[in-house]
């Protein structure tokens, strides 16, 4: 075991110290960014990435999801915009000082191009969601969904006047991924966004509902992407209350923008991009694979001799003093000279290769008996005795009848008339 120095611990302790402050330095450059409300959430760091490394993201659907650290939250928005309720967020988002990322659809960004202009004034960042918004992509031929997702994007950049504000960031209507679509972004350098925990505010809920959902889920993950609309009442009704209890639970609002050559990548780990990376102080769920081996001599090692005296395993120590407590309580002792185990003698087999002969008759079968089966056969009712028959005949009536018991066919009876001597069958009908 390796001891820590005083000193070594004495650097750790100044470096968590240095580490808080600096956290406590960043925080309060937060508020003091954000004119008029000191208290606000404000963003905390902005991070950039390159679509082209990690094409997509988001623990809903993916492996993958931004490279945040513990209680960073991403907010993301989606639908937009309409001036009813997107310039309504805008509002909420600029007095906390937050920035987000907007998924807007081509035809509305077409119809209220104004709209896709003040996000881009305002700092935050600005991607597409298909130019109609289809909920069919996931089974849509790829020359269908290409239009969609092409459209939505010439659509948007002609709302900005400027290609290079729009950021190369798409996500799927309703998040119904196909692999054809996901093919064709990465082909297009678009790095395509799904989400690590919605609010449902895209449904008929109350926007306590959407609050409590978007805190709820947060909590559950500790970090992520949440995905909201800018185009529902109940958002704008939720979302000062969210923005309160991210700032009241310590989490910190994290801003996404794409690389370009004059902005470089935020340097990141492969890890980084999981959700929650395993570590080698926890235990996983699965077993390691087992490594291949190549030896390099495969001899083998000669076996010990069968009966070599050497190879007589003695009685232990303990063995001996149970033996001396069993004479003690008056067991009949064991030899002295017997070995443990005790070899095992096997009467030699010489000149028993051979079998006796079995007897002819061993496995014949008899065949079978023509033994009489003697069967008490009840006469009919109908059989009269004859005058001539006498007293000594008429006990012979239910006297045993022999039936040949290989006999092919045999009398069942009242099939047929039986008759003896001395007896005469009786009309049918009589009776």
């Amino acid at each position: 075991m390796t001891r820590v120095g005083t000193g070594q611990r004495t650097t750790r302790l100044t470096l968590c110290l240095l580490a808080g402050m600096t956290l406590a330095t960043a925080r309060t450059a937060i508020a003091a960014d954000c004119p008029g409300n000191p208290g606000a959430l404000g963003t905390s760091r902005t991070i950039v990435v390159d679509p082209t490394e990690h094409p997509i993201i988001g623990t809903m659907q993916y492996r993958e999801t931004l490279p945040l650290e513990d209680h960073e939250v991403v907010l993301t928005f989606d639908d937009g915009p309409i001036p009813k309720y997107s310039n309504a967020v805008l509002a909420i988002l600029a007095e906390q000082c937050v920035k987000a990322t907007f998924f807007a659809i081509g035809r509305m960004a077409r119809e209220y191009p104004e709209g896709v202009r003040k996000l881009i004034a305002a700092g935050h960042s600005v991607g597409t969601h298909s130019q109609n918004h289809p909920l069919s992509m996931n089974r849509m031929p790829l020359d269908q969904a290409r239009q969609e997702m092409d459209d939505g994007i010439a659509s948007v950049k002609a709302a900005l006047g400027d290609p290079a504000q729009l950021s190369p960031f798409f996500r799927i209507p309703g998040l119904l991924r196909a692999d054809l679509v996901e093919d064709y972004a990465r082909s297009q350098g678009l790095q395509v966004w799904s989400a690590d925990f919605p609010a449902d505010d895209w449904r008929h809920v109350s926007s306590k509902t959407v609050h409590d959902l978007a805190m709820s889920r947060i909590a559950a993950k500790g970090k992520g992407i949440l995905l909201l609309h800018d185009i529902q009442a109940r958002t704008v009704a939720a979302l000062p209350q969210i923005l309160a209890d991210l700032k009241a639970g310590g989490y910190r609002i994290v801003h996404v923008v794409a690389a370009t050559p004059d902005r470089p990548k935020t340097p990141t780990t492969p890890q980084q991009w999981q959700l929650h990376p395993t570590s080698e102080t926890v235990a996983i769920s699965r077993w390691q694979k087992v490594p291949s081996f190549a030896f390099a001599d495969a001899t083998m090692l000669p076996a010990p001799a069968a009966f070599a005296t050497d190879q007589v395993t003695s009685l232990p120590e303990s063995f001996n003093s149970l033996r001396l407590r069993r004479l003690a309580r008056g067991a009949v002792p064991l030899p002295e000279a017997a070995p443990w185990p005790r070899p095992t003698t096997l009467e030699p087999m010489f000149g028993k290769d051979t079998l006796p002969v079995p007897a002819q008759d061993l496995f014949q079968i008899g065949e079978r008996s023509n033994v009489p089966i003697k069967a008490m056969v009840p006469m009919p009712r109908q059989a009269r005795q004859t005058p001539a028959a006498s007293p000594a005949r008429a006990d012979n009536l239910a006297r045993p009848i022999s039936i040949e018991a290989g006999a092919a066919r045999r009398a069942i009876p009242g099939s047929m008339p039986v008759t003896s001597p001395g007896l005469q069958p009786g009309p049918i009908g009589a009776h």
